[in-house]
């Protein structure tokens, strides 16, 4: 069904092996039952916003929090795209993209996390190139960014192999404490030679007038 109002709720990118579907109140839920079950080792912070240290039912409440003003705070002028990713009709993670001044800068970041069940199977790898070709082939973006702790393995990991360039590092705190994250771009020729011609997107006209692309 279409949503009239806000046609972002259609948008979905579809791979031969999962779905990124927009974030709404029911797959939210799924997706904090995922969260809670475990994201990373609890010794370990992969993210700049330490959200997985809350205990329940604190940290569901904060994220539902954030997703909602995440959701209800997209312009054109500045946006956070929140997807579910979907294999076999479950969530098991999510994914994002991020801009400001898109339809200037022609650029977007990517984020994303999975369940630890659900680590280590290539999911990481294949949601990113789903994302890219919205960011890519959906929006007309010329470049992607992404970044990760110094010592985030896979999300390194996913980055290289896909060929993003190395474009520098930067001092955040990590839990109270400052550590290094580094940063990556990727161009537009760069990921037209790795284009797939197996991801399709769903909805993506309307999602791009309603974000004044």
């Amino acid at each position: 069904m279409v949503n009239e109002h806000w046609p972002l709720f259609d948008l979905e990118i579809r791979t031969p092996t999962l779905t990124l579907r927009y974030l709404d109140d029911e797959l939210t839920a799924e997706l904090l039952a995922v969260a809670r079950r475990g994201v990373h080792d609890p010794a370990v912070m992969p993210f700049l916003v330490p959200w997985t240290d809350l205990p329940a039912p604190q940290m569901e409440q904060e994220a539902m929090r954030f997703y909602a003003r995440t959701r209800a705070d997209v312009r054109p002028a500045a946006w956070n795209l929140q997807f579910a990713v979907i294999v076999d009709d479950h969530v098991i993670g999510l994914c994002d993209l991020m801009a400001e001044s898109f339809p200037a800068l022609r650029q977007f970041t990517t984020g994303s996390w999975l369940g630890r069940e659900f680590q280590g199977r290539g999911y990481g790898k294949e949601f990113r190139q789903a994302s890219l070709a919205l960011g890519f082939e959906g929006f007309g973006a010329e470049y992607a960014l992404t970044g990760m702790w110094h010592d985030n393995a896979a999300s390194k990991g996913v980055t290289t192999a896909l060929g993003y360039e190395f474009e520098g590092r930067r001092r955040a705190l990590r839990r109270g404490v400052a550590n290094e994250m580094l940063s990556y771009r990727m161009t537009r020729a760069h990921w037209e030679t790795i284009r797939r011609d197996d991801i399709e997107l769903v909805g993506v006209d309307r999602a791009r007038e309603f974000l004044g692309i």
